[in-house]
């Protein structure tokens, strides 16, 4: 059993997701090597598409984190990489698109059919909630006749 759980707690612990930077791709400078983390945490890698070109290991991921790297050793600003990587890739390469232009077409899509649905959900309740209250219409004598011979 000890060995079970040793197993475990190994397989646990190498499922951890780890950054793939290389150490080579390592700036020498602490503060930019920060700043280049940073903006590689925010950047789609193209190949995976669900994770960061922090986390991937494509090699499209590991080029684009020395370009970041590159542009970044040349003077270059965070918001200026980001116009540069934008610019080559497009807006697809951003983990978090901008709220901006035809953007913002899709972030006011889902709210915009969720309150249209709501509404018209509230309006077939209350139709369907407020109906005909059901007239009671007594029986003519023909009727209590037929019920009586049925029932006996």
């Amino acid at each position: 059993m000890p060995f079970f759980r040793l197993s475990l707690i190994c397989a646990l612990l190498t499922a951890i997701p780890a950054a793939a930077v290389e150490p080579d791709e390592i700036l020498p400078e602490p503060a930019l090597e920060e700043r280049a983390r940073a903006i590689s945490k925010e950047l789609r890698c193209l190949v995976c598409q669900n994770e960061s070109i922090d986390d991937s290991n494509a090699p499209l991921a590991e080029d684009l984190r020395l370009l970041v790297r590159e542009l970044l050793v040349s003077g270059l600003t965070d918001d200026e990489v980001f116009e540069h990587v934008t610019g080559r890739y497009g807006e697809f390469v951003l983990l978090r698109p901008r709220a901006s232009g035809s953007n913002l077409i899709l972030y006011l899509a889902g709210p915009a059919f969720l309150l249209t649905a709501l509404g018209v959900a509230a309006v077939y309740v209350r139709r369907r909630g407020r109906g005909r209250p059901s007239e009671r219409q007594e029986l003519s004598e023909a009727e209590k006749r037929k019920i009586q011979e049925l029932t006996g």
